[in-house]
């Protein structure tokens, strides 16, 4: 650097050092940091600071739980006393890890080859975790003036059995003590914030608890405009993590994420009332697998989605579900519910036609983003009993369609190629991944050459953009829930 030598660097005051670091990249900060000791001092001015995006362990990382701990204890050390806005993940293991027993006689007893090791590893997963999670929350919870914090943890293999509970916590060593100490941080770090408006934690086992909401100041609770509390966990004596009287304080949000379980009739009615500021943005996740612990029955009705939408005329909704039977998922798509976006994600349930039918009919005028997803290995069609493909029939009916992504469904060549002529170039997104394509036997009579180059050919021409089929699977099968955080906070941002 240029500054480096003689009175160059030594001589800037201070006030223009900051500004020359205003100007660049954080990891271009760290560089200009090495010129000298003055310069390393004005790094850490909190003006240069006040938005710290990071995702710890996870894509790949080499390494190991304890280097990526002390990298965040440096960063929460410098940054969390008052950083105005934290978006933080955490994935504190790749790969998958044998499900843990409830017994804790269980990791005594013999395993099959290579079950200790994973055992181990969930261990070691659990405890990277816990630590981390500490570590953030000691280092944020008097910061008065957090604005915005987005946490996600990416722990799903770590809870394969379904539940935290407290006989599984008792594997990893202090593990019931130190989740204690995590949700009275968070809690200890509700009560001091003054400027709230987006908090967001999803999916971080063991953080959130019925009662955490309750220690939001009453400030926060003024200023705060975007609320998401999701959890993973299943199990009859699970409660919603967030409660009407809660809510009742949070006149002014303006969007909301929760489990669609928890969208109860009176929870709706409350967000209905002229009282309170309109709501913009709700996105809800319909986990199938909760539905045994947590019944549909009493959820939001017709009347009560028309009472909404009569206070909020700009709602916007945003559904996953994820592994649900059609016919739940018909009782819970009302026809009065303004549904922009839909994921439909599974592994052995099917969507049925009836089900697209009833989509494509009722959110003709609202629906933009499709994702029918199914990670299986055969590849049902869902236009055999059909006159005309669903799909073909859901673009033709949706004008405002944006996006379609289809993987694990048979997607013949030529429903794409109508798909793509009926939306054209408004269709922004349009992914089908290679191993879904179907091409009628008799299509080679017309057509010569490679089939796949012909129908790029065709859709290329449709949506006057190139365009190639998704050549890799997993790009399309991201993890459910880490979509369906990022998928959220987008739908929301700047609402």
């Amino acid at each position: 650097m240029a500054l480096c030598g003689g009175v160059g660097a030594m001589a800037l005051p201070s006030e223009l050092i900051v500004h020359i670091f205003s100007f660049l990249s954080d990891r271009d900060k760290l560089r200009a940091s090495a010129v000298c000791s003055r310069w390393r001092e004005c790094l850490f001015y909190p003006a240069l600071w006040t938005e710290l995006k990071l995702r710890i362990g996870g894509d790949g990382c080499n390494g190991s739980g304890s280097d990526e701990t002390a990298k965040l204890e440096f960063l929460m050390r410098k940054f969390g006393s008052f950083v105005r806005e934290l978006q933080l993940e955490l994935a504190p293991v790749e790969g998958n890890l044998s499900p843990l027993s409830n017994d804790p006689t269980a990791a005594r007893m013999e395993q099959p080859p290579g079950g200790q090791e994973a055992h181990q590893r969930w261990r070691d997963a659990m405890a990277t975790y816990l630590d981390q999670v500490l570590c953030v929350f000691t280092g944020i919870r008097n910061n008065r003036n957090l604005q915005k914090l987005s946490l996600y943890g990416d722990t799903f293999i770590l809870q394969q059995d379904g539940q935290l509970d407290t006989s599984s916590l008792q594997q990893v060593q202090q593990g019931d003590k130190k989740i204690n100490e995590v949700q009275q941080l968070f809690m200890e770090l509700l009560s001091n914030s003054r400027q709230l408006r987006w908090l967001s934690c999803s999916f971080m086992l063991g953080v959130v608890t019925p009662c955490s909401l309750s220690c939001l100041s009453n400030p926060a609770a003024e200023t705060l405009q975007h609320l998401s509390l999701l959890d993973h966990q299943l199990g009859e004596q699970v409660k919603s993590l967030v409660s009407l009287s809660e809510l009742d304080r949070l006149s002014n949000l303006r969007s909301l994420a929760l489990d669609f379980c928890d969208f109860t009739s009176e929870l709706c009615g409350l967000l209905a009332s002229p009282r309170r500021a309109p709501l913009h943005r709700l996105s809800l996740l319909l986990n199938g697998a909760a539905l045994e612990f947590k019944p549909l029955k009493g959820t939001a009705t017709e009347d009560d989605w028309k009472a909404l939408v009569r206070v909020s005329a700009n709602l916007r909704v945003y559904v996953m579900a994820l592994e649900v039977d059609s016919s739940d998922l018909l009782c819970v798509l009302k026809p009065s519910l303004p549904l922009e976006r839909l994921h439909l994600d599974s592994w052995t349930t099917l969507v049925t036609d009836g089900a697209l039918e009833l989509i494509s009919q009722q959110y003709n005028k609202t629906l933009t983003d499709f994702l029918l997803l199914r990670d299986a290995p055969d590849l049902p069609d869902l236009g055999v009993n059909c006159n005309e493909d669903p799909l073909v029939l859901l673009a033709w009916r949706c004008k405002k369609l944006a996006v379609l992504v289809v993987h694990g469904y048979i997607m013949w060549s030529h429903n794409l190629v109508a798909i793509s002529r009926l939306r054209g170039s408004s269709l922004r997104v349009l992914t089908v991944s290679e191993e879904s394509l179907g091409f009628d036997p008799e299509q080679s009579i017309y057509v010569q050459g490679d089939p796949v180059l012909y129908l790029m050919k065709q859709v290329s021409q449709s949506l006057g953009r190139d365009w190639q089929p998704c050549m890799d699977s997993t790009a399309v099968l991201s993890e459910p829930t880490q979509h369906f955080h990022r998928d959220l906070c987008a739908f929301s941002a700047g609402v």
